[in-house]
């Protein structure tokens, strides 16, 4: 798990608004997925949200760039996306180009990590049996 002094250190990187949204994004990930793990994928240029090391355990990224910033879901293919926010053409992730305040305290925001933590759920339960 990143120390939030290391998160800083990575996200301060970019420009102040960036981090600013960053950082609520942060407290809102914290907030919709308990206990989960944030780590920095320095080489990939990203913070992922998991509950273990395997790729199967991970629920979403945060991706900083200079044009912006995106939260990125694993098996974003598979999620509900009733507002249209999920944007790419991968074969499993999608992302949502984060362009406000209002959208990052959107219910569609939260509803695409409520809908993110229950597929893992379901993916983790049909595993044990």
């Amino acid at each position: 798990m990143a120390s939030e002094k290391q998160i800083e250190a990575f996200l301060s990187q970019y420009d102040v608004q960036f981090f600013e949204n960053a950082q609520k994004l942060r407290k809102i990930l914290f907030a919709n997925l308990p206990d989960i793990i944030e780590q920095i994928d320095i080489p990939a240029k990203m913070i992922a949200y998991c509950y273990g090391q395997k790729y199967s355990e991970l629920i979403c990224v945060l991706i900083p760039s200079k044009k912006g910033l995106k939260l990125g879901f694993n098996r974003g293919t598979e999620l509900p996306d009733t507002e249209s926010l999920l944007e790419g053409n991968g074969k499993i992730s999608r992302f949502v180009q984060i362009k406000s305040d209002e959208q990052i305290n959107s219910n569609a925001i939260k509803q695409l990590l409520e809908s993110a933590l229950a597929l893992y759920d379901q993916r983790r339960t049909n595993t044990k049996m």
